[in-house]
């Protein structure tokens, strides 16, 4: 179950794509599980990023993985996965800087938290790889057009 929090104070369309896609995702990878994406400013994820990840800058999506935390107990078969909070200011920056529509970005940043809540990540080149084929399988397979660029 994808549940999700807009936190500006502004209609967005394409969170119903966004809800789409996280849900297409977890069905690929045959997952049955909770996540909450949450969108904000980029106040807002600046001051989370400075807090939790000691860089002093706005970002694009910050994850948290609530499966790290063995202090979580859950009953057997329930997983809650964490949080993605994406910014829209960066979102709309980043799909104008590479051309493309706020759908592609919004949706490429969910899928790209999703991912990290799931472990994935990009520290070594061939986890960056790794991860962008596994991003680029879901919004293409969605029918998302992509415009090629590292992140």
């Amino acid at each position: 179950m994808v549940e999700i929090n807009n936190l500006v104070n502004e209609k967005i369309e394409e969170l119903n794509d966004v809800e789409k896609i996280i849900s297409f995702a977890m069905k690929k990878e045959d997952i049955d599980a909770f996540l909450n994406i949450i969108i904000v400013d980029n106040e807002y994820i600046h001051k989370i990023n400075k807090e939790y990840r000691g860089k002093d800058a706005e970002t694009d999506v910050i994850s948290f993985a609530l499966e790290d935390d063995d202090s979580l107990v859950l009953p057997d078969g329930i997983r809650i996965l964490g949080d993605i909070y994406i910014s829209i200011d960066k979102a709309r920056e980043q799909a104008k800087l590479y051309g493309h529509s706020l759908k592609r970005e919004i949706c490429f940043l969910a899928v790209h938290g999703f991912y990290h809540l799931l472990g994935y990540d990009h520290m070594t080149k061939e986890d960056e790889e790794i991860m962008l084929e596994i991003k680029n399988q879901v919004v293409q397979l969605k029918d998302i057009k992509r415009v090629l660029y590292m992140r």
